[in-house]
């Protein structure tokens, strides 16, 4: 975000109105994109149209900036969707983290925030706007431009995407972490017969590195391939060490931050079901990461992530 619409974001601690309803804004724009910088970037925009209209003339100022917010997002998502099919390697969405204490936000984890990008942008709309952030239909209906009847059958297929995609045996809080710690403490000391008992056969692992840090340049499928990967990183680990900044939820994932060799930041996300890891999602790239600049050590990062 440049100086200019930073300095304009600032501004919004003068609008009681706005400055209630952005945390809310934020959240629905990366629902919606995936990015959180591209959702501050939108909601900058929403405060600007916000603040050259007649504040008089608006009776529900909630829903007014949610219809901005939406109608901007649904633009950016056709830039979008082209970007990403450019995109180096594997892309996943922004790493959010978690407050340690428990709280009911949503219900949407990082698998499912993938699932929302094979969504068409209708459809990603109706389902977030009605199922994760309780808006009626007749009041998603003028934001999309569809009927109620028609935003229904929307956010009823994407649905049938998004049960499809849940774990069968969801794991509590407390086990996903223990996993995340034995996850950690196997990968980076070797112990190859120890994280092979904690994956699943079918396990997946996605690298996101956006061709700005190394990362695999595809999906990582199969026990053996995941395996014979951790077999070589094993072997760095003994000379260049991970940094353990955290373990943390992870977009509603166990999972951690890290320092790795060269001052590259890295969240590792887990996705458990039953018993055993059977999707692994790392973020490298430092332009995803920038948002978490004040949650993590002063020393030992690359240059070219600031903090905030």
């Amino acid at each position: 975000m440049s100086d200019a619409k930073a300095k304009d974001m600032n501004g919004t601690s003068a609008d009681p109105v706005f400055r209630e309803q952005r945390p809310r804004l934020v959240r629905l724009a990366y629902r919606m994109l995936g990015s959180m910088a591209d959702a501050e970037d939108i909601v900058q925009d929403a405060y600007l149209r916000w603040l050259a209209m007649d504040k008089a003339a608006v009776r529900n100022p909630a829903a007014l900036l949610r219809t901005i917010v939406t109608h901007l997002c649904l633009n950016e998502m056709k830039s979008a969707r082209r970007r990403r099919e450019t995109y180096a390697g594997a892309w996943l969405p922004d790493p959010i983290i978690e407050p340690a204490e428990p709280q009911s936000v949503d219900s949407l984890t990082l698998p499912l925030m993938m699932v929302l990008e094979r969504l068409s942008p209708l459809e990603r709309a109706a389902f977030l706007l009605h199922d994760v952030f309780g808006i009626s239909f007749d009041e998603v209906a003028p934001m999309i431009g569809r009927e109620p009847a028609a935003c229904r059958q929307l956010a009823s297929r994407a649905r049938k995407h998004i049960h499809a995609a849940r774990p069968r045996y969801p794991v509590t809080r407390q086990r996903g972490m223990e996993v995340a710690a034995a996850f950690f403490a196997a990968s980076r000391s070797g112990d190859l017969a120890g994280l092979r008992s904690l994956l699943a056969d079918e396990v997946t692992a996605y690298a996101d590195g956006g061709g700005k840090v190394p990362a695999s340049p595809r999906p990582l499928k199969g026990i053996d391939e995941v395996m014979a990967r951790h077999a070589d990183l094993a072997r760095g680990f003994t000379d260049r060490p991970s940094l353990l900044v955290r373990y943390a939820v992870i977009d509603g994932l166990p999972g951690f931050i890290t320092i790795e060799e060269g001052g590259i930041v890295q969240t590792t996300a887990l996705q458990i079901d039953g018993d055993r890891i059977v999707a692994i999602y790392v973020t490298r790239n430092p332009d995803k990461l920038r948002h978490l600049g004040e949650i993590l050590p002063t020393r030992g990062l690359r240059s070219d992530l600031p903090r905030q």
